[in-house]
C-alpha cells in the first residue's frame, strides 16, 4: 500500500483541492494519506512554506516530493502502475 504526505494549511484551499482530488481516487487505489500542517513545526515552514500543499509519497527508506499546488493525478496513478 502506498503512503502519502500531503503538506498543509488550516487556511488553505488549495490544500483542501488537493486532499478531496487524492480522495476521489481512493475507490480505485489502496492508500492511506497523512496531512500534516506545516505551521506545526517551523522546520517544515522553512522547507515548504510558499510549495504548500505539497504532497510526498513515504516509502521505508525516503520520502519524495509528488507535486505541488494542484495534484498531478498522472504522476500519482504511475505510482500505483510501477508498484
Amino acid at each position: 500500500m502506498i503512503r502519502f504526505a500531503l503538506y498543509s494549511r488550516s487556511y488553505c484551499h488549495l490544500c483542501d483541492d488537493m486532499l478531496h482530488a487524492l480522495q476521489r481516487l481512493s475507490s480505485e487505489f489502496a492508500f492511506t494519506v497523512d496531512v500534516i500542517d506545516v505551521d506545526a513545526d517551523q522546520a517544515l515552514v522553512d522547507k515548504y512554506d510558499e510549495l504548500v500543499p505539497v504532497l510526498t509519497v513515504r516509502r521505508a527508506d525516503a520520502e519524495t516530493e509528488v507535486c505541488h499546488y494542484f495534484l498531478d493525478e498522472g504522476r500519482v496513478r504511475a505510482l500505483f502502475t510501477r508498484g
